[in-house]
């Protein structure tokens, strides 16, 4: 079993930048990968960013590039969402989770944390 707890979230003005984290804990030997999602008001829950857990490959969803970075402390199981630039169109809810592999899938992860909304505006 895997704990996942994201902290960091919070208003902030557009232009400004927000760093998320992901407090990972219980079993994580086998968690491979740890992705970060978004759900805006009345849209689709959508891939923001996906890291091995030993920080050597990412992947930012392409309109994210450039904005948005993803790192992770292996040693400490803690991964981090970096957002800069933030626009309004950014608000939502945020959640990390973890998977056996690196995915833009909702369906590769099978643990999630509770999210934190991120709420920017203009």
């Amino acid at each position: 079993h895997v704990l996942l707890v994201e902290s960091g979230g919070g208003k902030v003005q557009a232009g400004g930048s927000l760093r998320l984290s992901c407090a990972a804990s219980g079993d994580t030997f086998d968690r491979k990968a740890m992705g970060w999602f978004r759900r805006a008001p009345g849209k689709d829950r959508e891939f923001v960013a996906t890291v091995s857990w030993s920080g050597d490959e990412t992947y930012i969803a392409d309109s994210l590039e450039g904005r948005f970075t993803i790192s992770i402390d292996s040693a400490l199981n803690t991964g981090y969402l970096q957002m800069n630039s933030l626009k309004p169109e950014d608000t939502a809810v945020y959640w990390c989770a973890a998977a056996r592999l690196m995915s833009v899938q909702k369906g590769a992860y099978d643990y999630w944390g509770q999210g934190t909304q991120v709420t920017v505006s203009s």
